[in-house]
């Protein structure tokens, strides 16, 4: 859009620094308390036990990963391809600053990435949900980060509320249903994921009963510290080749 200036200028041209415009379009984070490595004791229905250590991805990391959750896009079902996406996106933005103070986790089986959990800071009261994914199957890993991700929102950023939307029907079954997930009236409320109906936990409720209720789903409980061995294993990860899916 153009306009004619109200008064003579010297100067009919005013350029900018891309270092004087990237602090607009990326404002400063809120003061986050980071996640500390921890680490969960999973089974599967053989009884077989593996370790997963929970800690933050890194930035360096983010390009070697982009391309696996690429794939996810040419999945045809069970909504594999939106997740992927929206993932892809996400990480995006977060790789080049362009989300409000996201955070990213990731948790690490024998070396090799298990499951991810991603999310944001609306305000200092309310986490954002975002998702989920789990790359080994079998072992409970996607429940493990999201107990995680609630854990973070709760018990170390003292927040109050913690929103999540859902969009394959399972994950909806498990979480939103399994833990009677109230939801806000829509459209007031919407979730960032397209709108959709903001389901939320509160502080209360997290005492009250959800939290005992992930620990009882998964027969176990979030550990720390982690043992100085077991974190220099996952100190870096393997990217598994293909979708388990």
């Amino acid at each position: 859009m153009k306009k004619q200036p109200p008064e003579k200028v010297s100067q009919g041209e005013v350029v900018f620094k891309v270092e004087e415009l990237e602090p607009l379009l990326s404002p400063p984070p809120m003061a986050l308390k980071p996640w500390k490595p921890m680490y969960i004791e999973l089974k599967n229905r053989e009884g077989e036990r593996k370790t997963m250590v929970i800690r933050q991805m890194t930035k360096e990391e983010a390009p070697a990963l982009l391309p696996f959750i690429k794939k996810f896009l040419d999945v045809d079902h069970d909504f594999y391809d939106i997740v992927g996406a929206r993932v892809y996106a996400e990480i995006l933005g977060w790789y080049r600053n362009r989300l409000k103070d996201p955070y990213l986790l990731v948790g690490i089986i024998d070396g090799e990435l298990a499951a991810l959990g991603n999310g944001r800071l609306m305000n200092k009261d309310i986490n954002i949900s975002l998702h989920t994914m789990a790359f080994k199957r079998g072992f409970r890993a996607g429940a493990a980060m999201y107990y995680a991700k609630t854990y973070y929102t709760f018990e170390i950023l003292g927040q109050k509320e913690f929103w999540a939307t859902y969009e394959s029907y399972n994950g909806f079954k498990r979480w939103g249903i399994g833990m009677a997930q109230p939801s806000y009236p829509w459209p007031e409320y919407q979730h960032e994921l397209g709108g959709a109906k903001v389901f939320y936990i509160t502080k209360e409720y997290w005492d009250a009963s959800i939290k005992k209720y992930l620990e009882d789903y998964l027969g176990t409980t979030l550990q720390a510290p982690v043992p100085e061995d077991l974190l220099k294993s996952a100190e870096s990860f393997k990217i598994p080749e293909e979708p388990n899916v």
